[in-house]
């Protein structure tokens, strides 16, 4: 049997919905969105369980290390029990229809939300 495709899309929380491209979406930020209404955004799911720890944002953006180490943290706080089931769950989302991860960072394509895009369509 084929493995099922997976559509999963990254956008910033800011741009207005795309109600026929972007399915479920989530938002993937520990934190809400500075300045954006919950009715405006737009957003189904908020799994704090796949967001970044305040930690980890916090040595990042510290200037604490590199893109790819970063990657390796985030890859790490994934492996934990809670966010195991969450990308699991988001992965069945994501087999019924296109799933939006959404977020608030300027470049969401070399963001944790483009990490987790691969890990949920992979």
């Amino acid at each position: 049997m084929g493995r099922v495709a997976r559509v999963v899309r990254v956008r910033r929380v800011y741009d207005p919905p795309e109600p026929e491209e972007d399915g479920v979406r989530v938002l993937v930020d520990r934190l809400w969105p500075r300045g954006l209404a919950k009715a405006v955004a737009g957003v189904d799911e908020w799994p704090k369980a796949v967001t970044p720890s305040g930690e980890l944002r916090k040595w990042f953006h510290g200037g604490g290390g590199t893109a790819q180490e970063f990657r390796a943290r985030y890859e790490a706080e994934l492996a934990a029990p809670e966010a195991v089931a969450e990308l699991q769950r988001l992965r069945g989302l994501a087999e019924a229809g296109p799933v939006t991860l959404l977020t608030a960072v300027k470049d969401p394509g070399s963001s944790h939300a483009a990490v987790l895009a691969e890990l949920l369509s992979g």
